[in-house]
């Protein structure tokens, strides 16, 4: 059984968008705590992760998948 293209390519991106909002938390961060999103690693790397893959199925799609 093969994922289908379009699943791999928002996966990626879901992975690779939580990998930078986990970085985002680290090195910019919400020092307060009163930051809703960025005071936590979990929800930066969670929204890091929903941006990355909406952001994924953005991109242009080629001619075979159209």
């Amino acid at each position: 059984m093969s994922i289908p293209t379009k699943w791999r390519i928002a996966l990626l991106g879901a992975v690779i968008g939580g990998i930078g909002g986990y970085l985002y938390y680290h090195f910019i961060g919400c020092s307060s705590g009163n930051c809703a999103i960025t005071s936590h690693p979990v929800r930066s790397t969670l929204y890091g992760m929903l941006l990355g893959g909406l952001a994924s199925d953005m991109l242009p799609k080629s001619k075979k998948e159209q």
